[in-house]
């Protein structure tokens, strides 16, 4: 019983810090107002017939906080790469110069800004909504091996440790917005 317990605890523990480490990657993707390869991260370019992450067929780099630069590693896709930051809703305008596509970030206004705050807490509360979901997964495991014989005070126990975990975690998350939320706002 032990061991099974271990477990799902191992489990739910996954679980919870797998949503926070998706929430930290979709963080990344919410721009700042300063230039960042990442903001190209799910760009994909058609190459060759197959749809190809931007990262693979080129170089994608910020040489200052307003600019972006990407060099293909083959001159004939430049076009494509353009035509796809251009449908891929970033936010960007492409400007190719026979070598590579350069763009410049503009500065963000207050409504964009607010507009990306509001993202970020809807980031959020998904990531939230998944540690949720794995506490309850728990939760049911925990009340399976109830029913098999596990005595009441350890699942009591167990109910409090998977909460405790549980906070902790939606406590994570909530400063990982704050901290994200200060530093879309900040001009």
């Amino acid at each position: 019983m032990e061991e099974e317990l271990e477990m799902v605890f191992d489990m739910a523990q996954e679980q919870m810090e797998s949503s926070i480490s998706h929430l930290k990657k979709e963080l990344l993707k919410i721009r700042t107002g300063r230039a960042n390869p990442i903001m190209l991260s799910g760009i994909m370019v058609e190459y060759y017939g197959s749809m190809t992450p931007l990262s693979q067929v080129s170089n994608v780099s910020s040489p200052d906080a307003h600019t972006i630069m990407v060099q293909p590693f083959e001159k004939g896709i430049l076009h494509d790469i353009e035509k796809a930051i251009m449908n891929s809703n970033v936010g960007l305008n492409p400007q190719n110069n026979g070598e590579m596509v350069i763009m410049n970030v503009p500065a963000l206004t207050e409504e964009r800004r607010r507009g990306l705050a509001k993202q970020g807490k809807s980031e959020g509360e998904h990531a939230k909504v998944g540690v949720r979901n794995a506490r309850q997964e728990a939760m049911h495991e925990i009340k399976k091996m109830k029913d098999n014989n596990l005595s009441e005070d350890v699942a009591k126990s167990a109910v409090e440790d998977i909460q405790e975990r549980t906070n902790a975690h939606i406590k994570s998350i909530e400063a990982l917005i704050v901290t994200k939320e200060t530093e879309i706002m900040k001009v």
